[in-house]
């Protein structure tokens, strides 16, 4: 299982590469440092983490240790620690490894999910697909009742461009994680938010916020409804993704399983 979920990680995130991810941060004696260097860093030793979650002081930390990493390589190359023997082996087996990570994405690659082959699935997998009811919603979360007061009359000021205005107020106001992202929220049910912001969220229409501040341990938020999912089967189209996702996957690992077992007939294996 183990092995599977790495594949699994793997088939999906080389294949995730933005041109967000490619911009360059920094450059160290001619060395750039690009974002995706800095997504792979926070993958490899902050799991969970992302990017665009993290503080101002989380980003140039990570960017920090970035450089370090450049200038410390340069001065072992500058000792010729490569050469050493130990580094060596180290290397051919890195190597390795990323041998096969590159095959195995190019194998992934080869996969093509028809759209009748995931309607099937889905048809035959409806109750996977039930869903509770779910709202996304933008948010700006404040210290004191004044500041979200103050925030809520200036956006009924702006009520024909309120999604605009509540953007660049969350932005430039809120003091929680998404505010770099407009406040925006990933989907959620009712019970995976604290009562106080879900019954304020699932109350409201699209397209309209909350007219008085909502309070919770975090501090007073300003919420925007973007849309709401009632409960139910997920209709095909929202789902189709994930169905093309989960069959790759299983025609990914019946074809590692007809490769290994091809191979392992002419190949030489010891077991000790």
């Amino acid at each position: 299982m183990k092995v599977m979920l790495k594949t699994t990680l793997l088939m999906f995130s080389l294949s995730t590469v933005s041109l967000w991810a490619s911009e360059i941060v920094a450059v160290v004696n001619g060395k750039e440092i690009s974002q995706q260097d800095i997504n792979n860093f926070i993958i490899t030793n902050m799991p969970g983490a992302h990017y665009n979650f993290l503080s101002e002081d989380e980003k140039k930390s990570i960017l920090n240790q970035m450089i370090d990493r450049k200038l410390f390589a340069e001065e072992a190359k500058r000792l010729n620690i490569e050469s050493n023997l130990e580094f060596q082996i180290a290397l051919e087996k890195a190597k390795d490894k990323l041998l096969v990570d590159y095959w195995m994405k190019e194998k992934a690659e080869e996969i093509v999910i028809s759209d009748k082959e995931a309607k099937k699935y889905y048809e035959d997998n409806l109750n996977k697909f039930y869903k509770d009811a779910s709202v996304k919603v933008r948010h700006i979360l404040v210290k004191t009742k004044v500041e979200a007061n103050e925030i809520i009359d200036e956006l009924m000021m702006n009520k024909s461009t309120l999604k605009e205005a509540f953007i660049r107020l969350a932005k430039e106001k809120s003091i929680g994680p998404s505010a770099v992202n407009g406040g925006e929220l990933d989907w959620f049910i009712q019970e995976q938010m604290v009562p106080e912001f879900s019954d304020a969220a699932f109350s409201l229409e699209e397209g309209s916020i909350t007219t008085e501040p909502v309070l919770t341990q975090f501090g007073y938020h300003v919420i925007y409804l973007e849309d709401k999912k009632e409960k139910g089967i997920a209709p095909f189209k929202d789902v189709k993704q994930d169905i093309v996702k989960t069959l790759k996957v299983l025609q990914f690992k019946k074809e590692l399983e007809n490769i290994s077992e091809k191979m392992r007939k002419t190949a030489k294996i010891i077991v000790k």
